[in-house]
């Protein structure tokens, strides 16, 4: 069994036989993104290849190993068409525009990030779908929120266009579940890291290119301060607390708004350091940018303990474990 297998083995080796033989019939809108790429695959593991629809704006390049429709998010009309015609009854919603490509353009991060949000609400709440998942982020947290061990409930005030549509996200979240009924789902990711797809334009992207240019020269710029502590998660960790949080019982989803969720915090320094087992040689240096001041803005850890109270989660990667299994597999892939 691989590393990544034995991650997902004791959860799915218990619900596995449930979900073959239901009916759950799944849409992953943004599938293409670095979450939707390897959520597909694993929810289609669990429910069935021909259970699972990938969708994202791009048209279909053959290249899916399931069912796959084109579909651009802010087109409420195609998606109803798509829920109807599929019998859709979970819908995952990932596409958004991320932290520093929203700043850059905040209309159409606003109008992305909220607009799709509402479609999916409201086909809900006319009872065509019975469960939603919507992923927050670190980001609803501001240089006002306490910065170590932030807790599910505080000061929140972000200061990103991201960050503050994803703050109005779990205020209609936890509304459309207070006056609907809506089943709504959400965790506050930190930032993520994994091998298996570009990163889509965020603030923590350097935790993934470090590894990549890493093994490919030898060396990396990185666009934060070499002090800058974050939040981090390994996929196969945000993958598991998705299906998770998704598959527990109503009754033990406390939180409508969205769990705080934690895997481990490290900075440019560390990370680097870490490298350097596998790369002695490996040589960083640092030239702060615009994203310098948005990760000033966010914690340097989160307190994730009403997660693990209700639905029972708790992380299975640290730093080193996560660097071994990153070089091992992107050495795979770049020839190394």
């Amino acid at each position: 069994m691989s590393k990544i297998s034995q991650v997902f083995h004791n959860f799915t080796a218990q619900h596995y036989e449930a979900f073959r033989m239901s009916k759950e019939r799944i849409l992953v809108i943004g599938s293409s993104g670095q979450i939707g790429t390897e959520l597909v695959v694993e929810l289609r593991r669990i429910y069935g290849q021909d259970n699972v629809f990938a969708s994202d704006l791009k048209a279909d390049d053959g290249s899916h190993a399931g069912p796959y429709v084109q579909l651009d998010a802010l087109d409420k009309n195609k998606l109803f068409e798509i829920v109807k015609k599929e019998n859709i009854t979970q819908v995952y919603l990932l596409a958004a525009l991320l932290s520093a490509t929203a700043e850059k353009n905040p209309e159409f991060g606003w109008k992305l990030n909220m607009e799709s949000l509402f479609h999916v609400l409201e086909i809900a709440k006319e009872g065509h779908i019975k469960k939603i998942y919507w992923p927050s982020s670190i980001a609803v947290f501001g240089p006002t929120t306490p910065r170590v061990n932030t807790p599910q409930f505080t000061v929140i005030e972000p200061t990103t266009v991201y960050g503050i549509s994803k703050f109005a996200g779990e205020r209609w979240c936890e509304w459309y579940f207070n006056k609907y009924g809506v089943d709504t789902r959400s965790l506050r990711y930190p930032g993520l890291i994994g091998w298996k797809s570009a990163p889509g334009g965020g603030t923590t992207d350097y935790a993934v290119h470090i590894y990549h240019e890493a093994l490919k020269t030898g060396k990396y710029t990185c666009f934060l301060n070499e002090n800058t502590t974050l939040p981090m998660m390994y996929m196969p960790d945000a993958i598991r607390a998705t299906i998770e949080v998704m598959e527990s019982p109503a009754d033990r989803i406390k939180t409508r708004s969205s769990y705080n969720l934690a895997g481990m915090s490290f900075n440019p320094e560390e990370i680097a350091v870490d490298i350097r087992r596998h790369v002695p040689n490996f040589s960083i240096s640092y030239a702060p940018d615009f994203r310098q001041a948005i990760a000033d803005s966010w914690p340097q850890s989160i307190d994730d303990q009403k997660a693990t109270e209700d639905w029972g989660w708790k992380p299975q990667f640290d730093l080193s474990r996560m660097t071994d299994d990153m070089i091992s597999n992107l050495k795979n892939i770049i020839g190394k």
